[in-house]
């Protein structure tokens, strides 16, 4: 039986829980491969040779062959293991996660220094604020 998952219905937002941690565990144990130099090395040497030595989906490979992050997401990847790959291709995680936003980096940092990205619209539906169905008032009896 599936387990009520009221937090899935946050906009542009994948919450890595169990189920993703499932869905992704060999495209995250891919990831921390890549904390050993010599995997490093031989991942950059043929990149489809090494994934291929994974037992990843096809969807989760190509995330990883086009530096798709928010594709690997999906795919079931965590932020913070997918960071490996970026590492590995000497960007920094401000720069991997402005590829996730469509912003370059300068304006993903300019956002981030303003305070981040506004609540409005980013919501989830029971929330306070616009997302949230309308009141009926209270009829006195």
């Amino acid at each position: 039986m599936a387990l009520d998952k009221p937090y899935l219905d946050v906009p542009g937002t994948t919450i890595f829980d169990a189920e993703q941690s499932r869905k992704g565990y060999h495209l995250n144990q891919f990831c921390m491969s890549l904390m050993k130099a010599a995997n490093r090395e031989r991942f950059k040497a043929n990149e489809r040779a090494y994934l291929d030595e994974w037992p990843m989906t096809e969807e989760q490979k190509q995330g990883v062959l086009t530096r798709d992050l928010n594709r690997c997401i999906a795919a079931g990847g965590n932020i913070y293991f997918l960071a490996k790959i970026g590492a590995t291709d000497g960007k920094s995680f401000q720069y991997m996660a402005a590829s996730m936003t469509g912003m370059t980096q300068e304006q993903y940092a300019a956002m981030m220094l303003a305070g981040g990205r506004s609540a409005e619209g980013n919501r989830y539906l029971g929330e306070s604020g616009d997302a949230q169905p309308k009141a009926q008032p209270k009829v006195s009896p």
